[in-house]
């Protein structure tokens, strides 16, 4: 046991500790933002099935490891359904880093914001006039609220009664606020599909819960039927004995959406959610270990292709050629698991070749493989190249014919056009004949058709000048048959 822990301790890298650094702020990150959301307990059993595979893989249980396999093979759709509002959330708040919009009140600013809150409640409440005040946090808020209208004024306690009063069109939507200022009036929130669980709610408290459950902000609302206050957060909802239990909370709301700054960031980060950091670190280092733990260097060995390249214009490789090696790849399992074998070559170059029989001694550096392997070695080591500049010469165009022409008609003349083409030949086709033909005719179309357009036949070792093979028309000339004279 302490000589593997030395031998780990002696193979850990500086990229290893990123390696694990990055996952646990990853890890951590989820555990915040989901301790105290509903749904954590979803996360809970994944986390605990995560568990039992990585044990499975160490104990090489085979079933279960295969059965858990498939199931995380489906896990990706499986958290879009049931964390499809939590994601949404998630990347709405990674999209806000790299915003610098917050606005930082002093102490006295957000306090007095609290005291007008609170006192206006109470007010309302004593008269028995219903009430919905939205406070935003850190999430935006745009796509949860319909309706309303814009206002963008000072935050006091004689504009909420005016929005509030049962005369006024506003009267039954929900106001907005952002720190000291009232955004906007009479909007509509989403209802909560879970307000059955806190007993009989009306439609003002079922909709401050849905947005409480669908991000940060926290709702204010007043009951018209029993003149007591509610306060929605974090996904539940509870009335509020009177406006300094009030205050209190809204202080603290206020002074965690634009805290006080303070020195030492780092120091006062580290402080914070420290259970969730410490499970975070603990959970990155068991994965590095099953997953990421470099134990033994292995090798294998692959088959793999020769690309041919950077050839010069009119040089041809002869054959026969080199079509694939061997190479032998060293390195940790864990990096063969990620490497796709098709995506293995080795690639020559030509562009420096002189003509002739020559060879080419295959280094590693040719071998187009991942950085993580290391390439032991290539068998054979060398291949042996036959360059040779290609032959430029003109040759006529033969005209292939089918099928007979149609009653009446004779043949008088075909012509190709163009009648020759000039192609490029490698020196072993020098002295052979070498035939460019057309597709072939049918000539039973003469009577609708005089004219054609087809593709040519030629060996496969020639090249046309130019890289494209030309457009040939062909057109056939005919006559009328004279009729034979009776007798």
């Amino acid at each position: 046991m302490i000589d593997n822990l030395l031998t780990i301790f002696n193979t850990f890298r500086i990229q290893d500790v990123l390696d694990i650094a990055i996952i646990s702020v990853m890890i951590s990150a989820l555990l915040i933002w989901f301790k105290d959301r509903a749904s954590r307990f979803v996360f809970w059993g994944i986390i605990l099935l995560g568990v039992v595979y990585i044990l499975a893989r160490f104990f090489q249980l085979y079933l279960t490891a295969v059965v858990l396999q498939s199931f995380f093979a489906i896990l990706l759709f499986v958290l879009v359904v049931i964390f499809q509002e939590d994601l949404r959330r998630f990347f709405e708040r990674l999209a806000l880093l790299g915003r610098f919009h917050k606005r930082f009140f002093a102490v006295a600013a957000f306090n007095e914001s609290a005291e007008i809150l609170a006192q206006t409640a109470a007010d309302l409440a004593r008269k028995k006039v219903g009430a919905l005040i939205v406070l935003q946090g850190q999430d935006p808020l745009d796509r949860h609220l319909t309706g309303g209208r814009n206002l963008d004024g000072i935050l006091s306690q004689q504009l909420l009664e005016s929005i509030f009063d049962p005369h006024s069109s506003g009267h039954d939507g929900a106001v907005l606020i952002d720190g000291n200022r009232v955004m906007r009036f009479g909007c509509h929130l989403p209802l909560s599909a879970n307000a059955a669980r806190h007993g009989s709610l009306g439609l003002r408290h079922t909709a401050a819960l849905g947005l409480s459950e669908r991000s940060d902000a926290i709702c204010i609302v007043v009951s018209e039927e029993r003149g007591s206050i509610s306060l929605a957060k974090g996904e539940s909802i509870h009335e509020i004995a009177n406006a300094s239990a009030l205050r209190i909370e809204l202080e603290a709301f206020f002074a965690r959406r634009a805290p006080i700054a303070k020195t030492r960031p780092l120091i006062r980060w580290l402080k914070e959610n420290q259970r969730e950091k410490v499970i975070a670190v603990a959970l990155a280092c068991i994965l590095w270990f099953a997953f990421g733990y470099q134990r033994e260097t292995i090798q294998r060995d692959f088959t793999v292709p020769i690309e041919y390249r950077n050839a010069p214009a009119e040089w041809v490789l002869e054959e026969p050629k080199a079509t694939e090696v061997k190479v032998m790849l060293m390195g940790h399992a864990q990096a063969f698991q990620l490497l796709s074998p098709e995506n293995l070559k080795v690639s020559v170059d030509l562009a420096k070749l002189q003509p002739g029989r020559q060879e080419v001694v295959l280094t590693s550096a040719m071998v187009k493989a991942p950085s993580n392997l290391a390439v032991a070695g290539i068998s054979p080591d060398r291949i042996a190249v036959v360059t040779s500049r290609l032959i430029s010469m003109s040759v006529p165009i033969e005209v292939l014919t089918e099928s007979t022409p149609p009653r009446g008609l004779a043949i008088q003349k075909i012509t190709a056009t163009p009648a020759e083409v000039r192609i490029l030949i490698p020196r072993k086709l020098r002295g052979k004949r070498i035939r460019i033909l057309t597709e072939p005719i049918d000539l039973a179309q003469l009577d609708v058709q005089k004219a054609f357009a087809p593709s040519l036949r030629y060996p496969p070792d020639i090249q046309f000048t130019g890289g494209k093979m030309p457009a040939v028309r062909v057109v056939v000339k005919t006559r009328q048959e004279s009729a034979p004279s009776a007798r």
